[in-house]
């Protein structure tokens, strides 16, 4: 349960950064609606995309497995935000409740495996289609269906706890880092040397298997100020 609850302790101290600390209540601190489903299926949207779905275009392109797992991240994000919201909105608990809960999904346990295998193209398209249904849903919000549908997309993406954990602690970093340095007001720059920042990211983390958060927050300064200085 440690993960869960430090990856649901993560992405509230980010929200409250970014939004102020009454999100919760679906506002941000400038006064701009919340709205999670919608950041949910426009996520997943870009995630079909690591394939070569359209039947016009580079029909023989591999999949792009590493985008792929990048933008699981980006859309657990986003799931975890809405159950936030959910359980401070319904009176279900704190995030520590949330935490136990999810723990005790099945789902959730089957995150707990070694192997590493991907699913094919069509199955994965099809499971993310499944999360853009469930958040394009008019009624209220099944916080438990999400996350099944979510962790099943996790194992099909080649990922398990461990892997998606580090992904998304990474991610987080990195959020905080744009933050930080001008992203909300358009002057980061996201390419470094040819390369999205995501990449420089996860490259980081692969290399550095023991790196804390802190280290990588401080990593990923001295690569951006030496892009700032060439």
């Amino acid at each position: 349960m440690d993960k869960i609850l430090q990856m649901l302790q993560l992405q509230a101290q980010l929200n409250d950064a970014t939004n102020g600390d009454k999100w919760v209540n679906g506002m941000t601190k400038n006064g701009k609606i919340i709205n999670w489903k919608r950041c949910i299926y426009m996520e997943s949207a870009e995630m079909i995309d690591s394939f070569s779905w359209k039947h016009w275009k580079s029909i023989h392109q591999e999949p792009d497995w590493d985008n792929l797992q990048i933008e699981v991240v980006d859309v657990w994000h986003f799931i975890m935000s809405l159950a936030i919201e959910n359980y401070a909105q319904n009176m279900r608990g704190q995030i520590e409740n949330l935490a136990i809960d999810i723990s005790e999904l099945t789902s959730f346990n089957h995150l707990n495996v070694q192997t590493r295998t991907f699913a094919s193209q069509d199955e994965v398209i099809a499971k993310v289609e499944n999360i853009m249904l469930l958040s394009l849903a008019k009624e209220g919000v099944n916080i438990e269906n999400f996350m099944k549908e979510f962790f099943d997309l996790v194992l099909m993406s080649g990922l398990n706890l461990e892997t998606l954990y580090r992904l998304y602690v990474g991610k987080n970093i990195l959020n905080q880092f744009r933050q930080d340095n001008g992203y909300k007001e358009g002057t980061y720059i996201k390419v470094w040397n040819g390369d999205e920042d995501n990449v420089i990211m996860k490259k980081v983390w692969e290399e550095n298997g023991d790196i804390t958060p802190e280290a990588l927050y401080r990593e990923l300064t001295k690569l951006y100020l030496a892009l700032n200085k060439s």
